[in-house]
């Protein structure tokens, strides 16, 4: 069995927990919410892939 990247798993964690902050900003009606919640997913996004890159090139996956 394969050991767990932490790293990778606080990402999920953090991608899931904007989405579900995207699902309560539309029900408060909050637009500003809602496009915070999208704009940090981007981030948290954008910020898993550059990390699991990195991992790659330097031959740790």
């Amino acid at each position: 069995m394969k050991k767990i990247k932490w790293i990778f798993l606080f990402y999920a964690i953090l991608a899931a927990a904007c989405i579900m902050g995207m699902g309560v900003a539309i029900a408060e009606k909050s637009m500003i919410g809602f496009a915070g919640c999208v704009v940090l997913l981007i981030f948290i996004m954008g910020s898993g892939f550059k990390t699991k890159k990195r991992m790659r090139e330097n031959g740790q996956l």
